[in-house]
């Protein structure tokens, strides 16, 4: 064999064992103007973090569609559901006081509102204090918190006959009725939050020479105040929940009591309007509250 030959046999061996590096500009080049898949971006935060107005702005149209189709083409009898029209009927006129004892709507409003924000001051003022007692006493929490745990699962209705001998049927027993339904969670968040304060904080400020109020009124309070804010919502709630069976106690005019009197009479559509008025009411203090919250613990999630 000549060396031609030789050399024309060994040529494509020596093409294919090329090293990555001897390649050709022009393959290097193809490669680089080649086009990259997209990489998504990737989220970093919290899972869940972002608005979600427009996504709760859809689902509420979309249940008054679904609300005005069934009621419109009488799938559900006007009895068990009136239509928007009736409902929206039915609030304008309870606006101009045909309601209970031709009371206006803002009258019902405003003592219902009054009834429930009574309570729930009063429980907040009372509440946080033995909650952080509760987290910080082994004394306290051994004689509060069977009492708590006991009642608390109780529904309301169980022991309003026991309010009503006690304390009669005038202001007292209802705003007494609803206290007791918001004492209970605020009080357990309230130590929920006391327990959840990082030990080495507490042991942070002691060797800095803190004494034991000085710990709870500069650490154990800011670090709990989270857990308190969100017992605090929760209260709120158990005491709108509440409103209704307090002001069965021989009320004259309430949110409650205009709801209870209309469903005597078969009037849904006052019985719904109500529905959404206490509702309404409820996310606009808790809209509020949360407001609150982001002013007094702006570090709430960013720690």
């Amino acid at each position: 064999m000549n060396s031609t030959t030789a050399t024309a046999v060994t040529k494509p061996a020596q093409e294919t064992t090329m090293p990555p590096t001897t390649r050709p500009a022009a393959t290097a080049s193809a490669q680089a103007t080649a086009p990259r898949r997209r990489r998504r971006p990737r989220n970093y935060g919290a899972p869940g973090q972002g608005s979600n107005w427009l996504i709760s702005t859809i689902t509420l149209v979309a249940l008054l569609l679904l609300w005005w189709i069934a009621t419109g083409l009488h799938w559900i009898k006007p009895l068990f559901l009136p239509t928007p029209q009736a409902t929206l009927d039915a609030l304008m006129g309870a606006l101009h006081g045909q309601t209970q004892g031709d009371t206006p709507l803002a009258q019902h409003v405003l003592i219902s509102l009054s009834r429930v924000m009574a309570a729930f001051l009063l429980a907040v003022v009372t509440a946080v204090p033995v909650g952080l007692a509760m987290g910080t006493s082994r004394l306290v929490r051994g004689i509060a918190d069977p009492i708590i745990e006991f009642y608390r699962p109780l529904p309301p209705l169980a022991y309003l006959p026991l309010i009503v001998i006690w304390l009669g049927i005038d202001e007292s027993a209802k705003v007494t009725l609803i206290y007791l339904a918001c004492f209970a969670p605020l009080a357990m968040a309230s130590k929920a939050g006391v327990r959840s304060v990082a030990i080495e904080q507490i042991n942070a400020a002691r060797s800095l020479g803190a004494s034991n109020w000085q710990v709870i009124r500069m650490v154990v309070f800011p670090a709990a105040l989270p857990e308190i804010l969100t017992g605090m919502r929760i209260a709120v709630g158990f005491g709108w929940t509440t409103l209704v069976a307090a002001e069965m106690v021989a009320a004259t005019a309430g949110i409650g009591q205009m709801v209870l009197n209309a469903s005597n009479f078969l009037r849904t559509d006052i019985v719904i309007m109500g529905i959404i008025v206490i509702g309404v009411l409820a996310y606009l203090i808790d809209l509020l509250m949360r407001k609150m919250e982001e002013k007094l613990i702006p570090w709430k999630g960013k720690m």
